[in-house]
């Protein structure tokens, strides 16, 4: 991704491990959807916005949200927890002070 506009950072261990490793998340700058990339409808104006996941054992880049604009696609992308939630089947992650993401 070449332009982000957002970040956060955590920490991550696989589930049993102790190990900690860092987690940079980033969220792109939104961008208008080209209806020939894309296999669905889209209207003038539809926008998405990507996220990128970086220090994973594989890294990957997820199209994170469309929206009907910008502001939509943004809050979208930067709602995080649905796909810190699957991640948090495999990873156990914390806030870099070492506090748990997710309570219980």
């Amino acid at each position: 991704m070449e332009s982000f506009i957002a970040e956060r950072e955590l920490l991550y261990s696989l589930k049993g491990e102790s190990t900690r490793k860092r987690l940079l998340i980033r969220v792109g700058a939104p961008y208008l959807v080209d209806k020939k990339a894309v296999n669905f409808n889209v209207s003038p104006g539809t926008t998405a916005c990507e996220i990128e996941f970086e220090g994973l054992p594989r890294k990957f880049t997820e199209e994170a949200s469309y929206g009907v604009d910008s502001i939509q696609a943004l809050a979208l992308a930067t709602d995080l927890d649905s796909c810190l939630k699957r991640l948090n089947k495999k990873y156990d992650l914390f806030w870099p002070c070492g506090d748990p993401y997710f309570d219980g």
